[in-house]
């Protein structure tokens, strides 16, 4: 059996921890014996990353991400499992759409799971016979794609989820809020003022009344505000906040130009420090990245016209890792909200943890080892970054089910054997 040698915990516990031969965790302890010894010398040791939102962009837009790329910038980035959502060409919103996904998943590095959508002419009976993941990112009231549904389809949606017993992810902005004023202007901070915070702030209470009917289990996608926030804890719904809504902030969009331009939207430096808060203290369920590259001449356009959307998969814990060095942010707390969290919330029993019985999925990371992220470090196929100049604590290795997809030393990747972990749980 392999044995990791004195790895440090999220906790700060030096321990061994040997691997079965099918990829578990046989026992996490002290002087464990093994004839495959990869020596941690005491580097942290965290499980594998699960990120609940990412668009890998196939089928329909290889030119700017596929599987195949999207996973090894995942693996790079120290995450084992990934979320894709469901707004492709064609969107996935039907049983043929969803197995035409999965054949390009066959491509991933890293383990996965595949979200329905839901249109006005979705086929839930088709979807639901899938091995879905969750329903969603489900657009409530958004007016900028062509997923966007009124407001009884998304009540019909969220019913029929929950009748199914599969978790809903809900992009909650209300574009009756929308400043159509803002439209007006030509500056990219008009994308912020035009999709308000309040658009936002409604549509989630909204949500809340909507679960609340249907005894659904609903995740809130990407917040960006506090406000948000503190509307779905104590609506009982839970929340992921991206890593662009925690490190950026309005006053980076002289810098970033259109490249800084998502949905939702960046928000004030105010509204940005408070959701850091909400990070720290617990309130935060989840860090998910909305991985959504496009390419720099698409990017490239005046604010109307530049599409939606950043890269994040391999730069969210790196991120999250070297905050720890300057904020009240825990090793424990990236570790929570990367992996443990996720895999509770969405029932993965299998990964999250560090302990005996679980996948090992694990990323050895050297926290001393801080460094500035460039875009052409990076392994998206975008390959750029709305993050570059920030500090980061990149994985020396990623390990998917007991085998190396990356190591740092040779800028090695594994084999493209991942798995829909919903496939698995069957």
């Amino acid at each position: 059996m392999r044995v990791i040698r004195d790895a440090t915990l999220a906790d700060g516990r030096v321990r061994d921890v040997r691997l079965t031969d099918d990829g578990t965790i046989d026992a996490v302890g002290e002087a464990l014996d093994g004839d495959d010894v990869i020596d941690a010398a005491e580097r942290l040791l965290l499980p594998g990353a699960i990120d609940v939102h990412v668009h890998f962009r196939q089928p329909g837009a290889a030119q700017k991400e596929t599987w195949a790329t999207g996973s090894r910038s995942a693996a790079a980035g120290g995450v084992t499992t990934v979320v894709d959502q469901p707004n492709t060409d064609p969107p996935t919103t039907t049983g043929d759409a969803f197995d035409e996904k999965a054949a390009f998943a066959d491509d991933s590095l890293v383990d996965y799971g595949i979200n329905g959508g839901v249109t006005e002419d979705w086929d839930p009976d088709s979807l639901f016979e899938r091995p879905l993941f969750a329903l969603g990112e489900v657009f409530l009231a958004d007016s900028t794609g062509e997923m966007g549904i009124d407001a009884d389809l998304f009540a019909d949606a969220v019913e029929r989820a929950a009748d199914a017993d599969v978790p809903v992810t809900v992009h909650a902005e209300d574009a009756t809020r929308f400043d159509e004023s803002a439209t007006e202007r030509d500056d990219v901070a008009a994308w912020s003022d035009y999709r308000t915070a309040d658009a936002e702030i409604a549509a989630a209470e909204r949500t809340v009344e909507v679960a609340g009917d249907a005894d659904a289990q609903v995740h809130l996608a990407h917040t960006s505000t506090p406000e948000a926030v503190d509307i779905a804890r104590e609506g009982g719904l839970t929340c992921e906040v991206t890593p662009h809504h925690l490190f950026l902030s309005t006053e980076d969009y002289d810098e970033l130009g259109t490249f800084g331009r998502m949905n939702p939207p960046l928000r004030s430096e105010e509204r940005r420090a408070a959701l850091f808060e909400r990070l720290v203290d617990g309130t935060v369920d989840v860090v998910a990245t909305d991985h959504a590259p496009h390419t720099r001449d698409e990017k490239d356009a005046d604010v109307w016209n530049a599409p939606s959307g950043v890269p994040g998969v391999e730069t969210m814990v790196p991120l999250l890792l070297a905050a720890t060095h300057d904020t009240d942010l825990t090793v424990e707390r990236v570790r929570d909200v990367t992996a443990a969290a996720p895999a509770e919330i969405f029932g993965v029993e299998s990964k999250g943890r560090v302990a005996e019985g679980y996948d090992a999925d694990l990323a050895l990371y050297d926290p001393d080892d801080v460094r500035a992220i460039r875009g052409d470090d990076l392994h998206s196929k975008c390959e750029w970054t709305p993050f570059a100049g920030f500090e980061g604590v990149f994985p020396v290795w990623t390990m998917r089910r007991g085998e190396f997809v990356w190591q740092a030393d040779g800028e090695r990747f594994g084999d493209a054997d991942g798995e829909n972990v919903r496939e698995a749980e069957r």
